[in-house]
């Protein structure tokens, strides 16, 4: 990932909300530059996470995971199971930031602590030389005090980026939540201002899409990664799809 955003590549990100080795197989057999773990609003676990882990590293895919909160603990041991990147939510000014940041690097540039139990087999017996360069750290802009402090936290010493999640983002600002904010929203004038200063710094730069539409449009915007629906929005979108399109033909035969 971090290569492909040196050469200005655009990252497809996958969702991963199911607490099942299996269907995070199968979504990472379908072509996604990374799949990310939901470990926040997903109904997963540790050991879901670990088997989800183990299905994606038999693809290209790139692991990451999206934490439920800036704990260090939590940080961690997902990346001694081999996550190789961290979403953290809720990071609202550089003390937080740097928290995030160390929490993900050996000594001395933080205080991660050493044991990477499957970081080891999924990257390596090298695995410690190369993985605080190698794992990207991602922290979420979405709080009132994080668009204040914005400046701050971007400073943070080896963050790589940031992520957006609209919902909450809208919610600070006194707005409905949700993804694909229209233009006239100060939700979507926010997500510019916060681009446009990640990008003045060289920073990666990530956003949650409701659509495809939108996706492209965050991407011509110069997001270097979009996240599009989950795998449970894709069986439930899938299915009711499917469902509607089967009892409309039997309602036009009945007619």
């Amino acid at each position: 990932l971090k290569q492909m955003f040196k050469e200005g590549k655009p990252i497809i990100n996958g969702w991963l909300q199911i607490p099942s080795a299996f269907s995070a197989e199968v979504m990472a057999q379908q072509g996604w530059d990374s799949c990310t773990i939901d470990m926040q609003h997903g109904v997963i676990d540790y050991s879901n996470a670990l088997g989800m882990l183990q299905s994606i590293s038999t693809t290209d895919v790139t692991p990451l995971a999206r934490v439920n909160w800036n704990e260090p603990g939590q940080i961690m041991k997902i990346l001694d199971a081999g996550c190789y990147g961290i979403i953290c939510p809720m990071v609202s000014n550089k003390k937080e930031a740097e928290n995030f940041v160390k929490a993900c690097l050996y000594p001395h540039k933080g205080y991660r602590s050493f044991g990477p139990i499957r970081g080891l087999l999924y990257g390596g017996s090298d695995y410690a030389k190369h993985a605080d360069n190698e794992i990207l750290k991602l922290a979420m802009i979405e709080t009132k005090e994080a668009l204040e402090k914005l400046d701050e936290i971007l400073d943070t010493p080896y963050l790589d980026g940031i992520y957006i999640g609209p919902a909450d983002l809208s919610l600070a600002l006194g707005e409905e939540p949700g993804f694909d904010k229209p233009e006239d929203t100060q939700a979507y004038k926010e997500i510019l201002r916060i681009l446009e200063a990640a990008k003045k710094k060289n920073l990666f730069t990530g956003i949650h899409n409701g659509s495809v539409e939108y996706a492209k449009k965050m991407i011509s915007k110069g997001f270097n990664l979009v996240t599009v629906g989950s795998d449970q929005r894709f069986i439930s979108s899938g299915a009711k799809a499917t469902v509607e399109s089967i009892k409309g033909i039997k309602k036009k035969q009945e007619s």
